[in-house]
């Protein structure tokens, strides 16, 4: 019989590569991964590990385990969480990933409500932009991502990009803006199209905001001479602030800076990126699950 134990242990092992890796993210010893794996391959009567030298290689049924560990871990937690809860043993626990302009917006006002309407329920946050907070939750390392997406975007090669076999809560449209210098000749004009700012330099934001920027303006006829780009929006504003360039904002994260020496106009046509939570469909049955999803869709009508 295949333990939920040894599975994690394989996981941990393919991910890290190595058992003392791996004894290092589980909190246990190198003997004890060693043996626990020796005990998984008893199990399933077949190898699952190719030991060359210190590196670890999955076998054929090594690989095929992993892929349906994660699936089964995440559904024998959400059983754990929901039995705990109905036996009333405790309220649940929730580890959540979000985008930083999300963490610092809607993950807040979500979870002080969370607290006071279900004091006993643990909640940890830990920030991962999409696709990554995505694969974590495929992963088994969370119960809730906060993620999001841009209309029209071109599609990601990659087949688990998509949420199909995720529960999708819409949270909010996200409305983009553009950021420029108190000084610049467009400041005061309150709004902007982007084929005014072909000629300007850019500041640009994470990989996916970036190909977005990317997409949009060449739809306009020009591609943005991007000088900065960084995952900090605090920075991004100190660039723009600093007559360093332009940049397109999301809402979301002009709101948790402090936007000294810029101006913000709205951008037409108007563009706007959808903000969900996502979760597991065994997860969302799970009530301390259920009810910070009702919270962080609260939180977005602000």
């Amino acid at each position: 019989m295949i333990e939920a134990r040894h599975l994690r242990v394989l996981r941990a092992v393919a991910a890290t590569g190595s058992f003392s890796a791996a004894a290092r993210e589980l909190g246990c010893t190198q003997p004890a991964v060693s043996q626990q794996m020796k005990a998984l391959e008893q199990s399933t009567g077949t190898p699952l590990l190719i030991r060359t030298g210190r590196e670890m290689r999955l076998t054929e049924a090594g690989e095929a385990l992993v892929r349906h560990a994660a699936g089964i871990l995440a559904g024998l937690t959400a059983a754990e969480e929901e039995v705990a809860a109905l036996a009333g043993l405790r309220a649940g626990r929730v580890r959540l990933v979000s985008f930083p302009s999300g963490s610092s917006t809607l993950v807040p006002t979500a979870l002080a409500g969370l607290r006071a309407d279900h004091p006993g329920t643990r909640v940890s946050l830990e920030e991962a932009e999409p696709p990554r907070s995505v694969e974590m939750l495929r992963g088994g390392d969370c119960e809730i991502a906060l993620a999001f997406r841009y209309p029209h975007a071109v599609p990601d090669p990659d087949p688990a990009a998509g949420w199909d076999d995720l529960v999708v809560r819409p949270l909010l449209r996200d409305r983009l803006v553009v950021m420029v210098p108190h000084d610049h000749r467009l400041a005061g004009s309150g709004t902007v199209g982007i084929g005014e700012l072909a000629e300007e330099p850019w500041i640009a934001g994470c990989p996916r905001c970036r190909r977005h920027l990317v997409e949009v303006c060449e739809g306009e006829g020009f591609t943005p001479r991007i000088d900065f780009a960084t995952d900090d929006y605090p920075a991004v504003v100190g660039l723009v602030g600093a007559g360093l360039g332009v940049a397109v904002l999301p809402e979301l994260a002009v709101e948790c800076v402090r936007a000294k020496g810029t101006a913000t106009l709205e951008v037409k046509p108007e563009v706007r990126r959808e903000v969900v939570a996502l979760t597991l469909p065994d997860l969302a049955r799970v009530p301390a699950v259920a009810a910070t999803l009702d919270r962080l869709e609260l939180a977005a009508r602000r």
